[in-house]
């Protein structure tokens, strides 16, 4: 179940944004999903079709096809909900 991971520009702008340690811990938290479907994911009820993604205090939020994942946002838990 190996999925491709896209970016949106806002979500790379987020990423960069961020301080390399935890950028990498990002990165690495979205491949494992990526590849075995395991992280803690759940569907928003606010956001119809999109999923978030907890990785510490940040929340990935992403739309899920059948081949690839579109990273929307990468955002600390604070202002993810907002």
């Amino acid at each position: 179940m190996k999925l491709q991971i896209e970016w949106s520009r806002q979500a790379l702008s987020d990423l960069q944004r961020l301080d390399r340690p935890i950028a990498i811990r990002i990165l690495e938290t979205l491949t494992r999903f990526a590849e075995t479907g395991q992280g803690d994911v759940k569907r928003p009820k606010e956001k119809e079709g999109s999923f978030r993604l907890r990785i510490g205090d940040y929340r990935v939020r992403f739309l899920r096809g059948k081949e690839a994942i579109l990273i929307q946002r990468v955002l600390h838990r604070g202002k993810a909900y907002r």
